[in-house]
């Protein structure tokens, strides 16, 4: 049994072992149909500001479970998300994380990709 917000053996931002503001975990991966997979993976978000930009050959389903997020699209667009609030980003949609609450938990559905 796992818990979406359990955050042992997480290594807080700021400290000497930082590796960046967000954690990626891989909570279940299945392969689909086609040699493709789907992924569900947890991110966990403290206070990220102008996240790297994403180009992926796939669509994913994201939601934010806790705190606040804002994405920004390529055409310079902005979707704010709140607790609860869910869209997909189809593949190839250019977008980035342009800031999180330092709270934030995210689940992000990957639908595709070969070995993603």
């Amino acid at each position: 049994m796992g818990n979406i917000f359990d955050k042992r053996g997480i290594v807080p931002p700021g400290s000497a072992q930082e590796q960046g503001r967000e954690v990626f975990d891989t909570l279940l991966s299945v392969a689909a149909t086609a040699g493709q997979r789907v992924r569900l993976e947890r991110i966990m978000s403290f206070g990220e500001e102008h996240g790297e930009w994403y180009d992926q050959g796939w669509d994913e389903w994201v939601m934010v479970v806790r705190g606040e997020a804002a994405l920004e699209w390529g055409d310079g667009s902005v979707t704010e998300l709140e607790a609860g609030d869910y869209l997909l980003i189809e593949a190839h949609r250019r977008h980035r994380v342009l800031r999180t609450s330092f709270d934030c938990v995210w689940l992000a559905l990957h639908l595709g990709g070969e070995g993603e």
